[in-house]
């Protein structure tokens, strides 16, 4: 996290950039899904015995519905989160 506060599991927080490498392997539709929510507000679900962030979101492209929903789960490195702006105080 570059801007010093460290989000808590809960927390709506900012993906910065994409990660070097994360990307790769996927299908075009989750890298589109991905790279999408740069700069947008996700869900901080908790952090990894790595130290990594577990970030969700609902997949911008396909839109959730009362039965069916697109959401990605993925982790991250925390320096490429900042806390959005809602939760600081």
């Amino acid at each position: 996290m570059n801007d010093g506060i460290k989000p808590q599991p809960g927390d709506m927080v900012v993906l910065t950039a994409v990660p070097h490498g994360l990307l790769d392997g996927l299908p075009e539709e989750d890298q589109h899904a991905i790279t999408a929510i740069v700069g947008k507000p996700v869900l901080l679900v908790g952090y990894d015995d790595d130290g990594r962030a577990e970030i969700s979101f609902d997949d911008p492209f396909d839109v959730r519905t009362d039965v069916y929903s697109n959401t990605h789960s993925v982790w991250v490195p925390p320096a490429f989160l900042t806390l959005f702006p809602e939760n600081q105080t």
